[in-house]
């Protein structure tokens, strides 16, 4: 589904991102953890097209795809939920969800309004709240409005950057099932989160990113298990009691 290999980007002379290599297969949840600063969302920026690559190759479904504009790469089938939400906020529920099918629109999808409803009946709280400002809602209710809007574009793969931010522990129980559910409806997924623990409990695999490089990788079972992670990201050490 996603190729990153041996990818660099950054901001100006600022080099973020320092020969990345990774990948996800079609149906995986695969998380990215590692501490703010990074380059965890430089990561997905770059990938989305939103900062220029300088080295390396991006390929989404064996087609190179770090030259192109991000609105081509939603069109090809990959959907960012940013960290932060951004939703638009003086605008009601139902228009960011249509504002999120666009380029399906744009392109004569007959399914847009079909897709709709499948966004309703995945997040009920939405259509209760169509009407309502986007702007009015709760931090959890915005965050499902955000996923909502990346999965009107109908992606293969799409991507989540910090979706538990600044939420209830409960809400964020709910925010990971909506998660495992995307998956089990069809789509990849990969995502960025600041809880390790949690995201690793519903990955497939996971790679721990440091100062710009990737430093571990394996099976999500393995990395909960590792002594360097659980010191570094999960707040526990296995040789404590």
């Amino acid at each position: 589904m996603l190729k990153v290999r041996n990818l660099e980007a950054g901001y100006g002379k600022l080099r973020v991102l320092k020969r990345i290599s990774l990948h996800v297969n079609p149906g995986e949840i695969v998380t990215l953890i590692g501490a703010n600063g990074a380059g965890k969302t430089t990561l997905l920026s770059t990938i989305t097209g939103l900062v220029r690559a300088s080295a390396g190759e991006i390929l989404l479904q064996d087609r190179e795809i770090s030259r192109e504009k991000p609105e081509k790469i939603v069109a090809m089938g990959c959907s960012l939920v940013p960290e932060g939400r951004q939703v638009f906020v003086t605008m009601t529920v139902q228009e960011n969800l249509v504002m999120g099918g666009y380029i399906q629109h744009k392109k004569g999808n007959r399914a847009f309004m079909q897709e709709l409803d499948n966004i309703y009946q995945l997040f009920p709280v939405l259509q209760e709240r169509r009407e309502q400002l986007a702007g009015t809602l709760s931090g959890g209710e915005q965050q499902m409005l955000a996923m909502g809007r990346a999965l009107m574009a109908q992606p293969s793969l799409i991507m989540l950057d910090e979706p538990s931010t600044g939420l209830a522990p409960l809400i964020v129980k709910n925010i990971f099932e909506i998660i495992t559910r995307m998956r089990e409806n069809g789509n990849t997924v990969l995502l960025i989160e600041q809880n390790a623990k949690a995201a690793l409990k519903i990955a497939d695999r996971g790679y721990v990113l440091e100062t710009g490089k990737i430093i571990l990788e394996g099976p999500a079972e393995a990395l909960l298990a590792n002594r360097d992670v659980q010191r570094a990201y999960l707040g526990r050490d296995l040789g404590q009691s």
